[in-house]
């Protein structure tokens, strides 16, 4: 799984249409470790663990192609 950057996590947000507070929320964690992490990019692993499993079970996944960021698994109806 890729790393979790500050830019990964605003897309995954923007993704979502979710808040700082709401992705706290969804991850367990405290506001203010979301607007640091953001902010200056420091978080535990623990911390980056909680939030990609915060995105995970929305269906989105951190990516590494060219550049950092986000995707959203799309389900499609079994034939």
């Amino acid at each position: 799984m890729a790393d979790l950057t500050p830019e990964a996590n605003r897309a995954a947000r923007a993704i979502l249409k979710w808040s700082v507070r709401d992705l706290a929320d969804k991850a367990g964690i405290a506001f203010s470790t979301v607007h640091r992490f953001e902010s200056t990019g420091s978080a535990t692993e623990s911390t980056k663990a909680k939030i990609k499993a915060a995105f995970a079970a929305h269906d989105v996944e951190i990516t590494n192609g060219d550049y950092t960021g986000a995707r959203l698994f799309l389900h499609r109806a079994k034939d």
